[in-house]
């Protein structure tokens, strides 16, 4: 047990999108915890929202890994005490390295250690690199420490490995399941007429959801402001649809999950998190309604071998 945290309003900061928090990420957030606890200091996580990558880049809408609020309830989880979410604007694009630090790192959060991965870019056009942040420091008073990144553990990968449907190399990464978040909204209820009722999950748009198939993992309501909270602290293993369903032609593309050998739950309206565990096939177009339920008979076997 360390020491508290003292009043002296410096801090330990880390800077980064974070988006997914995984593995490499976390290495990173836990040396800044680790420091912040030894010196009796905050822990601070500088992340930016929208991602910079749409603003930089119009239309490049990379996927979310998380969305913001999981993105801060994963950080805080690894001891973060604050998080400072900065507005990515064009005009901060264009701020230099050296306005940067002054402004968010000296003046904002008085860093007393700045603790970044071995890859870290920041200020206008990606043209400070980590001697710049140490000439820095040297001018606003903060060290830096640099943590050794992770070999091929990037966001960028990850979301690579989803769209090629690979969730548990994703969740290699991760260091948890892959999730996906929505709000349940009234579907075909195909699934109801079937014996499987789903819960058809309409998701925030850029979501990086895994490739079209049939997924092994679990179904759980998610506490989120303003909505209903339903069966807390219950997570179901769950079977998850992802596509259009080539069986019935003209559906649009949906996330939907079946909680294992549950007819009863009433979840519209409210959000739920879907974790892909395994993937168990791709999509196929079934010539008869029996086929197709058989076929499901055996995701929904094959889902709870693998998530019991």
């Amino acid at each position: 047990m360390g020491p508290s945290v003292l009043d002296t309003g410096r801090s330990v900061v880390t800077i980064g999108v974070y988006d997914g928090v995984h593995r490499g990420h976390q290495r990173v957030v836990e040396r800044v915890v680790a420091i912040a606890r030894q010196r009796g200091l905050r822990a601070a996580a500088v992340t930016f929202e929208p991602h910079p990558d749409e603003v930089v880049f119009p239309g490049s809408h990379p996927h979310r890994l998380t969305s913001p609020r999981r993105r801060g309830e994963l950080l805080t989880g690894l001891g973060v005490d604050e998080i400072v979410v900065v507005e990515f604007t064009l005009e901060l694009s264009r701020t230099s390295p050296a306005d940067f630090a002054q402004s968010v790192l000296g003046e904002r959060l008085r860093a007393a250690v700045v603790v970044v991965g071995e890859n870290f870019v920041f200020g206008q056009g990606a043209s400070g690199d980590i001697d710049t942040l140490r000439t820095l420091g040297d001018k606003y008073d903060f060290a830096v420490e640099v943590v050794p990144t992770l070999d091929d553990i990037s966001s960028t990968a990850i979301r690579e490995r989803l769209v090629a449907g690979e969730v548990e190399a994703a969740a290699a990464a991760l260091g948890r399941p892959h999730r996906v978040e929505g709000v349940v909204v009234r579907g075909y209820q195909r699934g109801r007429q079937l014996g499987f009722p789903t819960a058809n999950v309409e998701t925030p748009q850029h979501t990086a959801i895994p490739a079209d198939g049939v997924y092994a993992g679990w179904l759980q309501c998610v506490p989120v402001a303003n909505l209903p909270t339903l069966y807390p602290g219950e997570r179901w293993p769950a079977a998850i649809s992802v596509g259009t369903n080539p069986t019935f032609e003209g559906v649009p593309r949906t996330v939907e999950a079946y909680a294992l050998d549950r007819d009863d739950l009433e979840l519209y309206g409210a959000h739920v998190a879907v974790e892909f565990a395994a993937r168990l096939r791709g999509n196929t177009r079934f010539e008869s309604i029996d086929a197709l339920i058989a076929q499901i008979h055996a995701d929904v076997d094959a889902a709870r071998r693998l998530t019991r």
